[in-house]
Parts: C-alpha cells; sequence; structure tokens
C-alpha cells in the first residue's frame, strides 16, 4: 500500500469509529508506529486534519465529530475529470471480468489493486466500488474469443493468418488469407482491421465471427496508417469503404438536448438551427449502421439527403409499421 492509499485509509478508518487505538490502526495498515506516526503528522500538519489523540478513549479520533471535512481539510487527489474517472472505471471493469487463466492472471490481482486503490478506500475498497459504481454496456455480445491470442500475435509479430469466417450479414463461411493490421474495440466488441488477400483489399473483420485462425509463417502486408484511416475510418461506425457520401439529418428540438452533445462520427458537422432543431452532417459508405441510429430516434429524425439513403430509411419506416397494421 502506498503512502497516499495509506492516507486516504486512516481517514476513512477515523471517520468510521469514535476513536481507534493506536495498535490497531498499525495492524489495519500493515505498517511499523513510526510509518504511522509519520501519516499521522503528515495528515496533521499538512492537510489540516483535525486528528487528537484522546487520552481518556485511548486512541485517535477527529476533534469534531460529525464535521470531518471542512473548509480548512481536503484530502486531494480524487478530483478526477469524468474522462479520467471513466477510464479508470473502465479498465476496473474489464480486468474484473478478464479470465485469471490466461499469462495475464497473476498481474490481475494487482492490477486491480493499484485501481481501486486509486478509486476509493473503503474497508474492502474492490467490493465497495463494485457495489456503488456500474458500468452497464448495450449492445455487447457476449463471447469467448477463442481465436484472440492467434489473432492478437499475429498482428504484433507481422504475420499472415488464415480464418475461417462466418460472415452474418450473408451467413456464409468462407476461408481467406488476411494480413492482420491493427485491432479496434468498437461498441464493447472487437473487429480486425486487415488486408484480406482473397478479396484484394483492406476489411474489417469481427473477431468473435472467425471460427479459425492459424498463423503463416509468412511476412505480413503493411497499409500505411493513412490508407487505413481513408478506407475504414472515413465511413460511418464500423463499416468502411472509398465511396464516402455525406448524410444530412434534422433533430425535433426536444431531441437536440442529447444530439448536440453526442459525437456520431469524428468528422461530424452540427449546428443549431433558428427554429430550435440540429442539423448534423456525417459521412458513410455503407449505410447498414448509420440507419440504425436514425431508427432509434423514430419521428425526432428526418434524413434530408442524400436521396438513396432518404429512399432505404422510408423503406425500413415502412417495413416496421407494416409489423404493426
Amino acid at each position: 500500500m502506498g503512502g497516499m492509499e495509506r492516507i486516504y485509509q486512516i481517514d476513512q478508518i477515523l471517520a468510521g469509529r469514535k476513536f481507534v487505538p493506536r495498535v490497531e490502526l498499525q495492524e489495519r495498515l500493515g505498517v511499523s508506529w513510526a510509518t504511522l506516526k509519520r501519516d499521522l503528522n503528515y495528515l496533521k500538519d499538512r492537510l489540516n486534519a483535525p486528528i487528537i489523540f484522546d487520552r481518556e478513549l485511548g486512541g485517535y479520533r477527529f476533534e469534531t465529530e460529525g464535521k470531518r471535512i471542512g473548509p480548512q481539510y481536503e484530502l486531494p487527489g480524487l478530483w478526477f475529470s469524468a474522462e479520467e474517472i471513466h477510464a479508470l472505471l473502465t479498465m476496473q471493469h474489464l480486468l474484473s471480468n478478464l479470465d485469471t487463466g490466461g499469462l495475464l492472471g497473476p498481474q490481475i490481482k494487482p492490477l486491480l489493486a493499484r485501481l481501486t486503490g486509486l478509486l476509493g478506500t473503503a474497508d474492502n475498497p474492490a467490493e465497495e466500488v463494485q457495489r456503488r459504481i456500474r458500468i452497464q454496456t448495450v449492445g455487447a455480445r457476449e463471447f469467448h474469443l477463442d481465436h484472440f491470442q492467434a489473432v492478437g500475435s499475429a498482428l504484433l509479430r507481422r504475420k499472415r493468418l488464415v480464418i475461417r469466417y462466418h460472415a452474418r450479414g450473408t451467413d456464409e463461411i468462407t476461408e481467406r488469407e488476411i494480413s492482420p493490421q491493427r485491432l479496434v474495440h468498437y461498441r464493447d466488441n472487437w473487429y480486425l482491421d486487415a488486408w484480406c488477400h482473397l478479396r484484394d483489399g483492406l476489411r474489417a473483420f469481427s473477431v468473435d465471427a472467425i471460427d479459425h485462425a492459424e498463423i503463416l509463417d509468412k511476412r505480413s502486408k503493411d497499409v500505411a496508417d493513412k490508407r487505413l484511416d481513408e478506407v475504414l475510418g472515413s465511413g460511418y461506425g464500423i463499416f468502411s469503404g472509398d465511396d464516402v457520401s455525406w448524410a444530412t439529418l434534422r433533430f425535433t428540438p426536444e431531441r437536440t438536448r442529447w444530439v448536440a452533445s453526442e459525437r456520431w462520427h469524428p468528422g461530424q458537422v452540427g449546428r443549431l438551427l433558428e427554429d430550435g432543431s440540429y442539423e448534423l452532417k456525417v459521412p458513410y459508405s455503407d449505410d447498414r449502421e448509420l440507419i440504425m441510429d436514425i431508427m432509434k430516434y423514430g419521428g425526432d429524425c428526418k434524413v434530408l439527403g442524400p436521396q438513396p439513403l432518404i429512399a432505404r430509411v422510408a423503406a425500413e419506416c415502412r417495413r416496421a409499421g407494416s409489423q404493426y397494421s
């Protein structure tokens, strides 16, 4: 346990008790009397903590009960930004659900201990953090990525892979030789950007749809990052391509309060209109995921262009309505 972690632990222990004997503090912190004394002096002298030793009770306590943290006593270090707290909680969530039977197994517990030490110092910090804060994901597929190790190994070693791939859209299974370029974690699912030697082009493969993976002793074809971004990063969502169009969407004033602060695409352009509605322009090369996001807003979103996208969304609305006629 680091020095600042002990500081927070002392604060928590004293806050929950009328007094705490010195010996108990040492045992719970696992430190010598010299270390404990140094920590208590730091709290009192540097942070203005109202800690006193009560001789009648035989232990340490806060001088003013019920008013532990005031204007002159404030513990530093836990005022994370929203981005920082999200990153820490996400790391803890992922590590907590990681299979400890792998190579990282022996390292997981120390990493979790460090994360929970940063996030809080309750008597049982891991359990307390999990009880107080939850990360819930929507749309994540539950699966065991049996071939993730082979994919990651080939990616970093710059080797080619032979994969058997199940394309869910067509329900087709094909065998392909690919050159892995990068792994992408998107909407709680893993995707592999790779050069497909069967199709002679860049493709994104859902890792959980890989039924078989075999590393070949062949050098992987390298594709420049700029080209990867042009083909695989210019479209909307996980779908990609060279032929990019721009969708123009208009949201009702009621929806504007939410959509105006949403990030649909890194290159999006949005503006607030005079009537309170919101206009959003996003690039796309394949409209499947874009249509799903448009449809979830129902009548609060209108597609203004291009015409092929308008027709596709209108047809989808009619098809959805026919389920209830």
